[in-house]
């Protein structure tokens, strides 16, 4: 049986970023975010949903995540799902899926004032669906499949 697992999220954080350290000294960072969905009722009045995610960012860009980004940040996120199951502190098992990110692009900022490196020198290509920008003006941040253990 044939199986995928893609995430294509763009949203705003809601809060600023939380780096921390494994104890092998590995940089993880949580990026939670608002994913707005507009649609209309069957009455037609204009609805808006909010989906919140998070998704978990390693090593380098984890760092450079967290050096950047802020809260109300926007954000268009590549990853894939992933589930952790653990115990807390109470002795209950505990579980929680999440988006780990293969890749980061900034979005921008209000009043347009934002550091990136250009989009060409990652090697990277703009996501389908996703309007053209100028190479100066975007970035994608990524990190191979070795360096996620």
């Amino acid at each position: 049986m044939a199986s995928y697992n893609k995430v294509l999220l763009m949203g705003n954080l809601t809060k600023d970023p939380e780096l921390r350290y494994t104890p092998s000294g590995m940089a993880v960072v949580n990026l939670r975010l608002a994913v707005n969905r507009k649609y209309r009722s069957k009455d037609q009045e204009l609805k808006e949903e909010v989906c919140f995610i998070t998704a978990v960012v390693w090593n380098k860009q984890a760092e450079t995540c967290n050096q950047y980004l802020h809260k109300g940040s926007g954000v268009f996120i590549e990853g894939r799902l992933q589930s952790r199951t653990w115990e807390d502190n109470a002795g209950a098992k505990r579980s929680v899926i999440e988006v780990r990110a293969e890749r980061v692009q900034f979005m921008g900022a209000p009043g347009g004032a934002q550091a990136r490196a250009p989009m060409a020198s990652a090697g990277q290509q703009q996501p389908e669906g996703m309007p053209e920008e100028p190479s100066s003006e975007s970035t994608w941040l990524a990190e191979s499949e070795d360096e996620i253990q």
